[in-house]
């Protein structure tokens, strides 16, 4: 049942998010309902497809696990570095420097790493769905993004090298938040020592 729910809020989140790159069907969406309408839905869709995911992976990890490989310890210990630079990459995207310039796109790498990682450290059934989901999707977006007859989002001027300290100490400290306050309590497995 779980793994169901999860799936479902997987094609809720992503099929709202792949409206986006619809560019379109997006523009006509947006002329139906307006613009505050579209992002009403957007969001709701989005936080319900999210609570849908969250949902469901955690009572398939409670009652309907299903092992498919056993990633080598190794593999855990490199998902714990990976996430690091992820992590940074994601702050990136909003703290725009030249780590913004650079990538171009560093919320899509950063989701990229993220989700790469975690399967490299999870070989179970709903995990490999959950993040090779994650993986597809942000590899589709940036190539729909390279395919895409305008930004989508008005500029948002980018920084100096300031701005890429702040998105390293900023990236820090939110991976060692995630790693030894979220991780473990939240989804309910230690980092360290996993």
């Amino acid at each position: 049942m779980g793994l169901l729910v999860m799936i479902v809020g997987l094609v809720l989140f992503f099929g709202i998010h792949t409206l986006t790159t619809q560019r379109k069907l997006r523009a006509g969406v947006v002329a139906s309902m307006g613009e505050g309408g579209y992002k009403i839905g957007y969001s709701l869709a989005s936080a319900a497809g999210l609570a849908l995911i969250v949902w469901g992976f955690a009572h398939y990890r409670a009652t309907g696990w299903i092992d498919v490989w056993s990633p080598p310890t190794a593999f855990k210990h490199i998902a714990v570095a990976l996430m690091l630079p992820a992590v940074i990459m994601v702050v990136a995207s909003y703290i725009r420097g030249r780590i913004y310039t650079t990538l171009k796109h560093p919320m899509l790498t950063g989701i990229k790493l993220w989700a790469a990682a975690h399967l490299l450290a999870n070989g179970d059934l709903g995990s490999i769905i959950l993040f090779g989901s994650f993986l597809g999707w942000a590899v589709f977006d940036r190539i729909s993004l390279k395919r895409r007859p305008d930004a989508g989002a008005p500029p948002i001027p980018v920084g100096g090298p300031g701005n890429d300290l702040i998105a390293i100490a900023g990236g820090i400290v939110a991976y060692l938040a995630l790693a030894f306050a979220f991780h473990p309590v939240v989804i309910g497995v230690p980092v360290v020592g996993a």
